[in-house]
Formats: structure tokens, C-alpha cells, sequence
């Protein structure tokens, strides 16, 4: 198995809608930062990579055939040469409304948890160094990543899919049918806030 799909979007930016629908339009399993999180291989596969920096693609996403969100994203031009075949989806949402909902999740996970081995944390401190909180800094970053992925990406093999897009775009872009069910709706910000147990 290989990955057909690379997810170049931040997380926050609909990514857990477009894992599920990934999943739904037969694209699946879709690699996210839950995976790392709920899958012990994946977890110490991914914890190891944070610490050698030695990336084994193929072990790192074996058994998935698309990823998205962290802590892919970060290596979207590395997938991109190792998957060549593959299509590349940048979910995109306005860049306040982006650090608006950071902020209110995985900032406050960043700055609370005690787990500074934790791939998340990690990976946080990769793409944005000791400038998490920093708005300005933040924004600015987020806006580069996307005229970047739009920069270097082929066209042909890119789709940014905005919140609210639903499966027309995408299924076109993928060549498969519309489902008969809803675009999924999925990880809102209370969502994520009780998940991480941000909210005690």
C-alpha cells in the first residue's frame, strides 16, 4: 500500500473532516495525528523519527493510503518526492479564523502538557520553533505554508478544499462518485478542547 492522497493543510483547517471523508470515498485508512496518538506502532514509530530524524516513509505510514493534518503536513515536500503519483489536498480556511481556533486548542495543549516527548509537542516545535503563541508570527507562517503548497505544488495534482466545499470539489478532483450521505462535520473546537482535557 502506498499513499494516494497527501493532506497539506494545517491541522485545524478541517483536517479530521476530510480524514473521514477520505475514508468515506474509499482513500482509507487516512493517516492524522489521532492515529499517532491511539496507534502504539505508530506512536513509537513516530516518536522515534522525532528523535533520529531517519524517516522511513513507508514504515512511517504502512497500511494507510492518504494522510492529513499533523504531523504529515510538515513533511508535505518530502511525501510529495517519495509519492510522486500521489494527489495533494490543501484544506484551507481564512488565516484568523485559522489562529483563532490554534489558539483555543492545540497553543493551550502545547503550553500545558508536561509531555514535551509527545510527537505533537514536537511537532509544534518544529514548524514554528519557540513562536507558537506569537500571533503575528503564526499568521505570517500559516500564510507562507499555503502560497508555498500552491507555489510548488502542479496544478493538476492540487485541490484546496475550504471548510464548506463539501464533496463536489473533491470527488471530481479524485474521480469517484458522490456519496449519498453528508460531508462529514467532525473536531470542532469544544470537540478538541474535551478530547485534549483542556477544559478543566
Amino acid at each position: 500500500m502506498t499513499l494516494e492522497v497527501i493532506g497539506a493543510g494545517y491541522g485545524r483547517t478541517g483536517t479530521d473532516s476530510m480524514r473521514e471523508a477520505l475514508n468515506i470515498l474509499g482513500f482509507g485508512p487516512c493517516h492524522h495525528m489521532f492515529e499517532v496518538t491511539n496507534n502504539p506502532v505508530m506512536k513509537s514509530r513516530w516518536r522515534t523519527f522525532m528523535t533520529d530524524g531517519v524517516a522511513d516513509w513507508d514504515a512511517l505510514f504502512e497500511g494507510y493510503r492518504s494522510c492529513v493534518d499533523w504531523p504529515a503536513v510538515h513533511y508535505w515536500r518530502d511525501l510529495l518526492a517519495r509519492y510522486p503519483d500521489a494527489r495533494v489536498i490543501l484544506t484551507e480556511r481564512d488565516a484568523e479564523g485559522w489562529w483563532k481556533s490554534f489558539e483555543s486548542t492545540l497553543l493551550k495543549y502545547v503550553q500545558t502538557t508536561e509531555d514535551h516527548e509527545s510527537v505533537g509537542y514536537r511537532i509544534m516545535q518544529k514548524a514554528f520553533g519557540n513562536r507558537v503563541g506569537d500571533r503575528d508570527h503564526m499568521i505570517a507562517a500559516y500564510r507562507a505554508h499555503v502560497a508555498d503548497v500552491i507555489d510548488k505544488v502542479p496544478e493538476d495534482r492540487l485541490l484546496t478544499h475550504h471548510p464548506g466545499d463539501g464533496w463536489e470539489p473533491l470527488c471530481a478532483f479524485l474521480g469517484v462518485d458522490i456519496p449519498d450521505e453528508p460531508y462529514p462535520f467532525r473536531n470542532t473546537t469544544s470537540a478538541v478542547i474535551e478530547t485534549l482535557g483542556l477544559n478543566k
